[in-house]
């Protein structure tokens, strides 16, 4: 083959991937993701199976947090107008969207912030005064749970960041970092749902966590936590990151294992019992999407797993393999091919 042959071949490859990556793209788009979930029929709201009288609702409540929930609010104004009380979003800085009835604010992402703190006081005593007769729309996207910060009682905002610090360089998975989050927290693993309670709740979930489990999306803030303060105790001692931790988060941890502080709610607490939680929108949707875009363009495809975890230099290794093996036998598919995996690497 010629060189020049060779170029054409190499960018109609790009073309076509460049193409595969925007279908996957578009799939996600908080607003497509909302639109195919939830739909507005007179006076009710319709979330997948599940269904709202709007007119039994006093107040609309919009509360969010992540690096998509800004636009997903502009999503969820443009389907229910003036039909939104207020709200308050906190996305990460550059994300930022205008809206009507919902506010925005931004804070630091991956690390906590004092933007962040002001703006989940403000989530907390919005939803905390809700009552039964008022639906709170949370909307929860990636970066969620450093975008929503409020420490548990003798922890400062200073030691949440040293800890997320710490943890974000130790290796550990965003499951394992997510539930020592959650025990240093007035909000997360369930608990934003127990200051919202008795008012009726309603979750719209954009997963970026490998198999979506609810609770550790954005550390599960209106999901029952199936982790504690023992097992939490454990991952800083396993990541060796235990003796560079603060006093403060020591002695929390430590009085949480010996039960001496309150554990987060767990799945069936009274306190989730008007909760409803839908994913909109995942890796796997994305994936889906661009295997359709391949295989509409001619490819044979192959989808190895969407619960992609792991070292992002030891899974490079692998897939480096995987496209050797295509390059000289053909397989584990005919060419042409594309072989895709999808979840979280940690680097």
């Amino acid at each position: 083959m010629s060189n020049r042959q060779l170029t054409e071949k190499a960018n109609t490859l790009r073309a076509d991937l460049d193409k595969i990556a925007q279908s996957a793209l578009i799939a996600v788009a908080p607003e497509a993701c909302l639109r195919r979930t939830v739909q507005l029929q007179g006076d009710h709201l319709h979330v997948a199976d599940d269904s709202f009288d709007l007119a039994q609702v006093r107040r609309i409540l919009v509360v969010g947090m992540g690096k998509a929930s800004a636009r997903m609010a502009v999503s969820l104004e443009d389907l229910l107008g003036e039909r939104i009380f207020g709200g308050l979003v906190v996305t990460a800085d550059g994300y930022k969207v205008a809206t009507r009835n919902v506010e925005i604010a931004e804070a630091s992402h991956p690390v906590p912030d004092a933007r962040g703190l002001a703006a989940a006081e403000r989530i907390v005593t919005l939803v905390g005064e809700a009552n039964e007769d008022d639906l709170v729309i949370v909307l929860i996207s990636g970066g969620g749970s450093a975008l929503l910060p409020l420490p548990a009682p003798g922890i400062t905002l200073a030691d949440l960041t040293s800890t997320n610090e710490l943890l974000l360089l130790s290796g550990a998975k965003i499951q394992e970092i997510n539930a020592v989050r959650k025990h240093l927290s007035q909000v997360k693993g369930g608990q934003l749902a127990r200051h919202a309670f008795p008012a009726q709740v309603l979750t719209l979930v954009l997963s970026d966590v490998p198999g979506d489990p609810l609770h550790a999306i954005a550390s599960g803030p209106t999901e029952g936590d199936p982790t504690t303060f023992l097992q939490a105790e454990r991952i800083l001692r396993q990541y060796h990151v235990w003796n560079d931790l603060t006093g403060s988060v020591q002695e929390r941890i430590e009085a949480g294992a010996r039960g001496e502080s309150a554990e987060t709610p767990k799945p069936g607490d009274s306190a989730l019992q008007r909760v409803k939680t839908k994913i909109i929108g995942s890796g796997c949707v994305a994936a889906e999407a661009a295997l359709a875009e391949a295989e509409h363009l001619g490819y044979h495809t192959l989808l190895l797993t969407t619960t992609l975890e792991g070292e992002a230099r030891e899974v490079g290794k692998l897939l480096a393999s995987l496209a050797r093996e295509e390059v000289k036998r053909g397989r584990p598919v005919p060419h042409p091919a594309l072989i895709m995996a999808a979840g979280e690497t940690t680097v």
